[in-house]
């Protein structure tokens, strides 16, 4: 399975964020999304998502060589600062997750062992959301995307606020799913997307561009990729 990017472009009145971009992701990596605050990461999501309309362009799934249409339900989103429903136990979130969505969730299991697998503590499963601190509201925005199962998983900024332990577990909790699914994860770090993405792909003045896997580890790519950010403040 593939997404296909081709030749999106957006723009907020003079200013283009996105350039003619075209790019495909591959199923069964994480990609690293890097570029510096404002350089486009959130807005190429929300086109992603639908949630901003691109000026041109499409987004496309491949299997089996065929391309089709992008929807909803291909798709899932962990926003940096989580959306959930502060009124609603930990416990009520994903029974009334589980019930508007039973017909597209493959396998559903038992509420406890979504808690269990993020390490959500029994005494925690029943307060209101407003009640989590923001790691634990991290970890339900990931559970329902991790029932629902979907082909591309967007996390925008998904570890930068959350202390050491709760990185570590989501970077595994990630690893683990990456099989049969792509996962594009938008950074500003340099050394979180060398730790966690088997793949980088630059975000600069608009376009993305690859790069190569075998120079991440050496002292020219991190030269070069600060130095292509650092051009940011010049445009």
């Amino acid at each position: 399975m593939k997404f296909v990017i081709s030749h999106i472009a957006k723009s907020f009145e003079k200013k283009e964020v996105l350039r003619d971009i075209d790019f495909t992701f591959e199923a069964g990596k994480i990609y690293g999304l890097l570029g510096r605050n404002g350089a486009g990461k959130t807005t190429l999501f929300n086109c992603i998502n639908s949630d901003l309309k691109p000026d041109s362009g499409s987004f496309m799934l491949e299997e089996n060589g065929q391309q089709r249409s992008m929807n909803s339900d291909d798709i899932g989103y962990v926003l940096s600062t989580p959306t959930v429903p502060e009124f609603l136990t930990g416990r009520e979130f994903l029974k009334f997750f589980c019930d508007i969505n039973k017909s597209r969730i493959k396998q559903l299991q038992d509420p406890d062992a979504y808690f269990d697998y993020m390490s959500i503590q029994p005494e925690d499963r029943d307060k209101l959301l407003k009640d989590y601190s923001h790691g634990m509201k991290n970890k339900m925005q990931m559970i329902v995307n991790i029932i629902a199962e979907p082909n591309l998983l967007l996390l925008d900024e998904p570890l930068t606020s959350l202390d050491v332990v709760v990185a570590e577990e989501m970077k595994e909790l990630l690893r683990a799913q990456k099989d049969g699914r792509i996962i594009i994860l938008s950074t500003h770090i340099l050394d979180l997307a060398l730790d966690l993405c088997d793949e980088i792909v630059l975000l600069s003045h608009g376009v993305l561009e690859p790069v190569e896997k075998e120079n991440l580890d050496s002292h020219e790519f991190r030269e070069k990729i600060i130095a292509a950010l650092r051009e940011e403040d010049h445009v």
